[in-house]
């Protein structure tokens, strides 16, 4: 496994699926090239002091290396967002977290996923469908939901 260290790979993994957990974010995106699976991680300064954000990184670098590689599919890009409750979520916890939601996202990337975002297209289209949405007063839209017609 290799690290992402550029920006515009942490941006392009934005772009593809995720998944939710209470200690972390995980962002996934499948490569068209046959590199190795690459894993970046991530904290916000929101999330407190630097020795605090050390050790929420510190602690999903722990769990990338004890996870199975199995978990993660080939010519993958993910990234862990970190969130505070990783510093204080028990460890074996937040190991079976990771393997849920990693579960999650290969479900998503495959198609099998009711999520409105991979099923209807990018994060940019979603938003620009919700700021059409939010120029329509809300009187029209429940009439509409009333009769559809």
């Amino acid at each position: 496994m290799d690290r992402l260290r550029q920006r515009a790979d942490f941006l392009a993994v934005a772009n593809g699926t995720r998944a939710n957990s209470a200690a972390f974010v995980v962002q996934g995106r499948a490569r068209d090239d046959d590199g190795p699976i690459r894993i970046g991680f991530t904290v916000t300064k929101k999330n407190g002091t630097a020795t605090e954000r050390n050790r929420i990184r510190r602690r999903l670098r722990e769990l990338v290396k004890r996870l199975d590689v199995i978990s993660m599919r080939p010519h993958h890009d993910y990234v862990l967002v970190g969130r505070r409750a990783a510093l204080t979520r028990d460890f074996a916890t937040m190991l079976d977290d990771l393997r849920s939601a990693l579960h999650r996202l290969d479900r998503q990337s495959t198609g099998k996923a009711f999520s409105s975002e991979v099923a209807s297209g990018s994060r940019e289209e979603n938003a620009s469908r919700r700021k059409l949405r939010a120029s329509v007063p809300t009187s029209v839209r429940t009439e509409r939901a009333r009769n559809p017609n």
